[in-house]
């Protein structure tokens, strides 16, 4: 049997599974210091030493972040850019990087001398407004290949996530898939019949999960602190602070698009004849300085508390910036309420199209960690029973499921 590499690049966070020639299923370990993770921060950092550019991937690139965070390039959420045509190229110190370049690179330290054949995730939909599917799978396949794997085989992430929960079942049954990533929530209706290979019936996916409701937290209880909301002079009129600060500096992906001269320069202007000066100046230190990683940690944080808690505390510091609030999950649970009607209407979009009624559905596999939000969670049980909802393996099912569907 050829060894499988089931690889599951994502938005936040990447998972290798490796099936050997004797059929053996692991989940590959990345070593940090004394410690090792089953998953890989789907991050890079670039930075400049003795005059000659350098570069991490993962655990790594955090690290060398932290050390020296004015001295580095953070570059996150990556698979969020496939699909948009407006990324064309960026240039890192110096050098002109396009999408494919950088993401192969990442999957250099993420395969490192691991052989075998690949068997490469996707989601159902691929994350932004109207995104070009073609051009995303393009731009991954050519990824691979500047990785050293340029013949593989691409496999829908919730069917993977299915093939591996499939393995738990003792008799047919019909499907739900739900695979939650920070960037895409997919949706795979799938019928198993026990000796045969799983029939895909239906999909749906959408360009909305974890990072949403960071964002949501963040626009909510950081942005007003750093003047959202809040009103300047011009030509002795008092207008609002831009909103669109708020919306790049919420999103992970995009931070870095801030640290711009002009950015920077024009939010200085505004600052000039703000009613609150001193949140705007906050802002440019936190844009400047690459203090945002900590902020989403802190953040994260807080959305996986409420997963079990009624209350979660946020808490940030950065210089004479402070950032203590208490977040409902009440609260929590308003502010993303439009993200989670959407993720309602696109699993209905999914049983539409394998044109079955939620009561056909003899079990509902959820993964992927937003999938332990209650109010997603929610979703599922009113629409199909709390009784045939499962969970499990939320961070290294579709790896698994990946390499099993390369066997």
């Amino acid at each position: 049997m050829t060894p499988v590499l089931g690889v599951d690049f994502g938005t936040t966070n990447s998972v290798v599974a490796l099936r050997d020639a004797a059929g053996r299923l692991t989940t590959a370990r990345f070593a940090l210091g004394a410690e090792s993770f089953e998953v890989f921060r789907s991050v890079l950092c670039f930075w400049t030493e003795a005059g000659r550019r350098r570069d991490a991937a993962g655990p790594a690139a955090i690290e060398a972040y932290l050390e020296d965070p004015l001295a580095c390039r953070l570059i996150m959420s990556m698979k969020s850019y496939l699909a948009q045509r407006s990324f064309g190229e960026t240039r890192i110190a110096g050098q002109s990087w396009k999408l494919e370049g950088l993401i192969g690179l990442f999957l250099r330290a993420l395969l490192g001398d691991r052989a075998g054949m690949v068997v490469a995730g996707r989601p159902v939909r691929f994350a932004g407004d109207a995104p070009d599917e073609a051009l995303a799978e393009t731009r991954l396949r050519a990824a691979y290949a500047e990785a050293g794997f340029p013949a593989l085989r691409f496999a829908l992430e919730p069917e993977a996530a299915g093939h591996r929960f499939a393995a738990t079942l003792d008799g047919p049954a019909t499907v739900l898939v739900g695979d939650f990533g920070g960037g895409t929530s997919d949706f795979s209706v799938l019928r198993f019949e026990p000796g045969a290979r799983a029939v895909a019936l239906g999909h749906a996916g959408i360009g909305i999960a974890g990072d949403d409701f960071d964002y949501r937290i963040i626009d909510h209880v950081v942005s007003p602190r750093l003047g959202k909301g809040s009103q300047y002079g011009v030509m002795g009129k008092m207008m609002p602070v831009p909103a669109g600060w708020y919306t790049g500096f919420a999103r992970w992906h995009r931070l870095s698009l801030m640290r711009a001269p002009k950015v920077l320069a024009d939010i200085e202007a505004v600052a000039r004849t703000a009613e609150a000066p001193e949140r705007l100046h906050h802002l440019i230190r936190l844009v400047e300085e690459e203090a945002g990683y900590a902020l989403y940690r802190a953040v994260s944080g807080v959305k996986a508390a409420l997963s079990g808690a009624e209350r979660a505390m946020l808490r940030f510091r950065h210089e004479d910036f402070a950032v203590e609030a208490e977040v409902a999950r009440a609260d929590f649970e308003a502010w993303i309420a439009p993200e989670l009607a959407r993720i309602a209407a696109t699993v209905e979009a999914a049983l539409a199209d394998a044109g079955l009624r939620a009561e056909e559905v003899d079990r509902v596999f959820l993964t992927g960690g937003t999938s332990l939000v209650p109010a997603v969670r929610r979703i599922f049980a009113e629409r199909f029973g709390p009784a045939k909802l499962a969970g499990g393996g939320e961070f290294v099912s579709v790896a698994e499921g990946l390499a099993l569907m390369g066997g």
